[in-house]
């Protein structure tokens, strides 16, 4: 009978051995889930916008799908100016006469950074003379990253321009943080680390412009060397007639910037007297 006994109690149920046990297992999985941090959000945070003021003016000449601007403007990392908009602060400018450098970073925190979104096919269509900014400035001598002219000296996208203006100044991680929206943002920094990294350490435009041709006239000479020990010797007919030694730009020369001529002159300071207050 204790036999008969013993197999009706399995039948009935688990034992209060097995019940307590069960208790506690379940106790502390709750103690597990309500001690451990969920770290699940923090692994698609957002990075914070850029604490510098960027914005554009957009002439519109570019694929919108390709406008790196546009797309910065709706992560609400960009300001769209209108054409006759006042900008007080540094403008990323084909007219500037100096190279953007440290001693712009205290105008830029305080008033901002804007560039102009157009092609370099067609600045001559770019009414710059309208485009109210008292401290317009050029990039040195950087290479672009971009799919549309990527390995192309001086033609650089408006993120990369923006990107390459704040690294100069100081603000890697503004820069960072807008390069990080574009899968071949990584790329620039890549291609451009040394001499970003040399810009960097310039405390003014001058510096900048010692700094761009001392180093395109190390690898002019570097290339020449490795041209003159017999690599590519067989002249090229098609180009027999250009100066494509080194294929670098002239060390004097800006390609950034853009020659207006006396009229426009003329035009964009009776303009910037008449607008100011």
């Amino acid at each position: 009978m204790g036999y008969n006994r013993s197999r009706r109690s399995k039948q009935d149920g688990p034992s209060r051995q097995t019940l307590s046990s069960r208790k506690l297992e379940s106790q502390l999985e709750d103690d597990r889930d309500t001690s451990l941090p969920i770290l699940e959000e923090d692994k698609n945070e957002e990075p914070p916008p850029p604490i510098i003021q960027l914005a554009m003016w957009d002439f519109g000449h570019c694929d919108v799908k390709k406008c790196t601007g546009r797309k910065l403007a709706r992560f609400g990392f960009l300001k769209d100016l209108r054409v006759n908009s006042a900008f007080r602060g540094i403008a990323l400018s084909p007219v500037g006469m100096q190279c953007v450098s440290k001693e712009d970073l205290s105008l830029i925190k305080s008033k901002g950074l804007a560039v102009v979104d157009c092609s370099w096919a067609r600045l001559k269509d770019v009414p710059f003379v309208k485009l109210r900014c008292p401290a317009p400035r050029l990039l040195p001598w950087l290479v672009a990253a971009n799919p549309v002219n990527y390995g192309r000296p001086c033609e650089l996208s408006c993120v990369e321009a923006l990107a390459a203006a704040l690294i100069i100044c100081g603000e890697e991680d503004s820069a960072n943080t807008i390069l990080s929206k574009f899968k071949w943002g990584h790329s620039f920094l890549s291609l451009n680390r040394d001499l970003l990294k040399a810009y960097s350490k310039c405390e003014n435009g001058a510096e900048m412009i010692s700094v761009q041709n001392s180093w395109l006239s190390d690898n002019s000479k570097s290339h020449k060397s490795t041209t003159d020990k017999g690599i590519d010797k067989k002249p090229d007919k098609t180009n027999a007639g250009s100066d494509s030694d080194d294929e670098l730009p002239p060390l004097e020369e800006n390609f950034n910037h853009l020659i207006l001529d006396d009229s426009e002159e003329d035009e964009k300071e009776h303009g910037e007297n008449g607008n100011e207050a």
